[in-house]
């Protein structure tokens, strides 16, 4: 198995912000610049980056928890889903996401480890900017 991959990134909005910026469709499209098909309810399912990411909601904690069957479109039928975990909390000035993914397959551990901040928090920054 490999090492979790853990990050912790703050912004400028409060937590519910960035909850909604994660389970709400239009606003994780745009923030991304990518199309994304999410929801903020246990048990549905969602695709990302143009169906490149896809899962299932498996818990929801409105503003506060998502726990996440997440895999990569690339990866082999024989890997098994990965779990993200991220916690939302708030923060002097703003909100704290903190992301704890397991389960990511050896072959592309590296690049999800590089892809949240480069598809996620940095895009996500800019987003905010606007």
């Amino acid at each position: 198995m490999t090492k979790p991959i853990v990050q912790s990134v703050t912004f400028k909005v409060s937590p519910a912000e960035l909850f909604r910026i994660y389970t709400d469709s239009k606003k994780h499209s745009a923030a991304t610049g990518a199309k994304a098909h999410v929801s903020a309810q246990a048990g549905v399912q969602f695709t990302a980056f143009d169906g490149m990411l896809l899962g299932k909601n498996l818990i929801v904690l409105p503003n506060r928890l998502i726990v996440q069957a997440w895999r990569a479109s690339h990866w082999k039928k024989s890997d098994l889903d990965s779990t993200l975990i991220l916690t939302f909390s708030k923060v002097p000035g703003g909100g704290r996401i903190d992301l704890v993914h397991v389960g990511v397959p050896q072959h592309d551990h590296k690049g999800v480890s590089q892809g949240w901040p480069k598809y996620y928090w940095e895009p996500w920054k800019i987003y905010l900017k606007r």
